[in-house]
C-alpha cells in the first residue's frame, strides 16, 4: 500500500492569498522538485528563497502514513462539529505524492480540498482549490489555470506580465522576504500601477503563527 511522506500537520489561521484567516488543517508533505532542502544546494537550486522546513518527517506528526491514517489524523485537529473541515496540501512540493485516491478519501471524509503547488507537476483532477505560486523559471510551470496564482516579487527572470494571460480567478502578488528584508514598497506599487493583482501579505508570520 503507498505511504505518504509528510513533514507535518498542523492545524492554524490560513495566511495568504484569498483564504488569509480560514481555519485550516496544513499536511506539508517532504520533498521538492526545485530544491534540495539543503543549504549548501541553495545557490544552484531553481527556487532559490524558500523558507520552509520540507526535508525531514520530524515536524508535529510528521512521518510516513497509510490513506486512512493520514485522513484520521487530520479529522483529529478539526474542532468536532465546527462547520466544513478544510485541508491545504502543501510543502516542499505536494504533487510528488499527491494523487486522487488520498484526495478523494478526504472529501469522502467532508474536507474541502486545496492545494499549494509550484505549478510543475500534473495535479490530481478532484481538488476543490488550486493555488500555484510559480518559482524560479517560468519555463517549468505547466499549471497555468486554476482558482488562484500567488506569485512571490520580485523574482529574476520573469515578472507578473508574464502571468497575466493565464487562466487563474485571482491573482495575488506576495512580498520577497530576503537578505534585503521584504520588498513592501515594490510589490505595492506594482499592485497599484497594474490593478488585475492583489497583495498578499504572509500574515501568519506579522500575527506570529505557525
Amino acid at each position: 500500500m503507498k505511504q505518504y511522506k509528510v513533514q507535518e500537520i498542523f492545524y492554524s489561521i490560513a495566511g495568504e492569498g484569498l483564504r488569509t484567516g480560514r481555519p485550516t488543517v496544513f499536511v506539508r508533505f517532504a520533498g521538492c522538485n526545485l530544491w534540495s532542502g539543503k543549504e549548501e544546494h541553495r545557490a544552484s537550486a531553481i527556487c532559490t528563497f524558500c523558507d520552509t522546513h520540507f526535508v525531514e518527517m520530524n515536524g508535529p506528526f510528521g512521518g510516513r502514513y497509510l490513506e486512512k491514517g493520514l485522513v484520521e489524523k487530520a479529522q483529529s485537529l478539526w474542532p468536532e462539529r465546527a462547520g466544513l473541515p478544510y485541508v491545504v496540501f502543501t510543502g516542499g512540493e505536494p504533487s510528488l505524492q499527491l494523487d486522487e485516491s488520498i484526495v478523494g478519501a478526504f472529501k469522502n471524509a467532508g474536507f474541502e480540498t486545496a492545494i499549494e503547488t509550484n505549478g510543475t507537476r500534473p495535479l490530481p483532477k478532484n481538488l476543490d482549490w488550486v493555488c500555484v505560486s510559480p518559482k524560479g523559471s517560468l519555463n517549468e510551470v505547466i499549471v497555468r489555470s486554476g482558482n488562484e496564482v500567488k506569485m512571490v516579487y520580485p523574482q529574476v527572470g520573469f515578472g507578473p506580465e508574464q502571468l497575466d494571460s493565464w487562466d487563474f480567478e485571482y491573482f495575488y502578488l506576495q512580498p520577497l522576504w530576503d537578505q534585503n528584508g521584504g520588498h513592501w514598497s515594490e510589490t505595492q506599487a506594482y499592485c497599484l500601477a497594474h490593478p488585475k493583482w492583489r497583495l498578499s501579505l504572509q500574515m501568519h508570520k506579522v500575527l506570529g503563527l505557525k
